[in-house]
């Protein structure tokens, strides 16, 4: 899907309708040593099964991109879910 790179919407720092700079957030390196991540290894570790059950239901087909609008007035920036897609294309 298409997206422009500037849109007018609400800035709730300037509390005006002003433009914004859109750009597309890009997940963070994930912590492998994170507390998650080392109670998850112990309890794989060993024999037995998986920690948790299987899910049930067929996986989205796509992900939500995420959005963040940098207001061009005062720089605040808001982050925002966008459309359900594939591909999110920037530009234009």
């Amino acid at each position: 899907m298409k997206f422009p790179k500037k849109i007018r919407t609400h800035c709730p720092k300037c509390n005006a309708h002003t433009e914004h700079k859109v750009q597309k957030e890009s997940s963070g390196q994930a912590r492998s040593n994170s507390w998650g991540q080392r109670q998850f290894k112990r309890v794989k570790a060993g024999y037995g099964g998986q920690p948790r059950p299987k899910q049930k239901g067929g996986p989205k087909v796509s992900d939500k991109a995420v959005i963040v609008l940098e207001c061009t007035e005062c720089g605040k920036k808001q982050v925002r879910t966008g459309p359900r897609t594939t591909k999110l294309q920037i530009g234009e």
